[in-house]
């Protein structure tokens, strides 16, 4: 142990399987735990907004007091990566850098730099992998140097490859005993987290979600003590507008590498292990942790993952640029109260369902406004605290089926699909308090309600809720014509991330699906003719099938695929 080495946090924060800490601390005579707070790296890095710093520093500061109890703490150091590194260490004697491989572009980059710096002053650099199950450039390998491009070849991928490797223990005080972690006098203050305050940033709604690695392992010993339910848990069937998550809400823990998703995964092996029959990937719990691993796998190995202009497994598709209906899909004033109560969960949380999110996402891209998923990837990436570089990419481009996803003509309706689930709209009261003396027979569709009705409930269609924006039947055939010759003229594209056969864990998922059809064909309200003009289509085009479509993700992405 003769190194002086600065672990650098920045996801992985946590002291339960951090491979990475562990070997730091066992190499080394003195460490110093940092985290280099370089809000310009992190916000160019992904955007950020004031829920998801909220969560950030809620995780810093339980880190910090796990480091203090056992005898250590947490250096949070302001300023721009290359700076604060050079200046530490000098200043600390430093020999060793360490911190977890990350796959992002902007990480790989940075760790360039880290190592060119290292070159330069005489500081050797160690990492590990720890925020996904494998080493994604070894299933990258197995497969003849590209990344597996379906779910069903990747999953035969990793069955050669064999089990992920099992969780580091977990850090103790006995590993501070022997490394040490020096105090400077003033470093309690110049060190601390910063206050929501100090970052100039004001957040107006109540913690739903606190953040840190203690939260994240209380959650998750909950779900784990109900067995049964991780047994049978299958992700379609799971409720989106409930007013609970009735997924596991563990995805915000896992994006910020609060909590393990190696563990996680061997946790759930061990469950399974001692049951007959339990639910299987792709609609499992185990299935939803690859699928983060899959996107993960891909995002490595293909240029620009989160564009469609230069990115060779996305179709390239002529959107519409409208910012207004971009804005009012932003700001919950599309006028279909499911839509909209999505988006203010989205503002208001944080979080919403995976198949609530697709919901929303279909609307604004292939459903209804036929807006870019890019767009709708950057609102997600500002609100969620589940926000994931390669997963919320990878499900936009799914869910707009611009990649990964070819049942193209199954389109949620903005009605029906949260009527079925939610028939007196509680979920609708609850975020959009200005509808909610509707009876619940008018509540998904308010515009049909009698003046009367409407009165009595408080809330004018067209002056208190605006009437929708399009007339959903209308553009939802249009656009299904749109994308059908899309496909047509990029079938080359479309097909490299298409399975050639039907995966047989696949086919009761489908069958779901079929029977879940929704077969709505209630016309929407149209607020504006000109719009109806741009979204109409001729007689005898092909007709837009409305779907629950189950779902295929973990994020959202909650994994984002969700994981839960």
């Amino acid at each position: 142990m003769t190194h002086r080495t600065i672990h650098l946090f920045r996801k992985g924060l946590r002291l339960h399987d951090n491979p990475t800490l562990l070997g730091a601390l066992e190499s080394s005579a003195v460490l110093y735990p940092v985290f280099i707070l370089d809000r310009a790296f992190m916000e160019e890095a992904m955007a950020r907004g004031v829920l998801r710093w909220r969560f950030i520093l809620q995780s810093l500061q339980d880190l910090q007091r796990s480091l203090a109890a056992l005898g250590s703490r947490l250096y949070v150091v302001e300023g721009r990566y290359d700076q604060v590194l050079r200046e530490k260490v000098r200043q600390w004697g430093i020999t060793q850098v360490t911190f977890d491989t990350e796959v992002e572009p902007f990480f790989t980059r940075l760790d360039d730099d880290i190592r060119a710096l290292g070159q330069e002053m005489g500081f050797s650099v160690q990492s590990c992998v720890a925020h996904t199950l494998y080493d994604v450039q070894r299933i990258i390998k197995a497969n003849g140097g590209e990344a597996p491009l379906t779910y069903k070849k990747f999953l035969h991928v990793l069955a050669l490859l064999g089990a992920p490797e099992t969780p580091a223990r977990r850090i103790t005080r006995e590993d501070f005993r022997q490394c040490r972690t020096p105090t400077e006098e003033e470093s309690e203050e110049k060190y601390r987290v910063p206050s929501l305050e100090d970052l100039g940033i004001v957040v107006e709604s109540e913690a739903l979600w606190v953040g840190g690695e203690t939260e994240g392992l209380q959650r998750l010993e909950q779900h784990m003590q109900n067995q049964g339910w991780i047994e049978n848990f299958t992700k379609p069937r799971t409720i989106p507008n409930s007013l609970l998550p009735s997924t596991t809400g563990l995805s915000p823990y896992f994006s910020l590498g609060c909590l393990s998703v190696r563990m996680f995964y061997h946790r759930l092996s061990n469950i399974y292990a001692q049951s007959k029959n339990h639910s299987l990937p792709p609609v499992s719990l185990q299935g939803q942790v690859l699928w983060r691993e899959f996107f993960y796998t891909v995002a490595a190995a293909t240029p620009n993952f989160t564009r469609m202009a230069g990115n060779p497994i996305c179709l390239q598709i002529d959107w519409y640029k409208d910012q207004e209906a971009l804005d009012r899909w932003k700001t919950a004033r599309t006028g279909f109260p499911w839509i909209d109560a999505i988006m203010t969960q989205l503002r208001q949380e944080g979080w919403i369902h995976h198949l609530a999110r697709h919901a929303v996402a279909c609307f604004l891209t292939r459903g209804d406004l036929w807006i870019s998923w890019e767009e709708g990837m950057k609102v997600f990436e500002e609100h969620l605290l589940d926000a994931d570089y390669s997963v919320n990419a990878g499900n936009w481009m799914w869910l707009s089926a611009s990649a990964f996803f070819h049942q193209y003509t199954r389109i949620f309706c903005p009605v029906r699909f949260g009527r079925r689930t939610d028939p007196e709209g509680h979920y609708l009261r609850k975020y959009l308090p200005v509808l909610k003396n509707f009876p619940s027979q008018y509540i998904y569709e308010p515009w049909t309600a009698p003046q009367q009705v409407q009165l009595e409930a408080g809330c004018i269609i067209g002056k208190d809720y605006p009437l929708p924006m399009v007339n959903h039947r209308e553009v939802s055939e249009s656009n299904l014509a749109l994308m059908r010759e899309v496909r047509r003229e990029q079938e080359k594209t479309a097909q490299l991330t298409r399975d050639t056969a039907d995966d047989p864990m696949e086919v009761g998922k489908k069958r779901a699906c079929q029977r879940e059809a929704e077969t709505d064909r209630s016309d929407a309200f149209l607020e504006k003719p000109e719009r109806a003009k741009r979204f109409s289509h001729a007689e005898g085009e092909a007709k837009a099938l409305a779907c629950s479509w189950p779902s295929e993700t973990l994020r959202l992405p909650a994994l984002g695929r969700e994981v839960m």
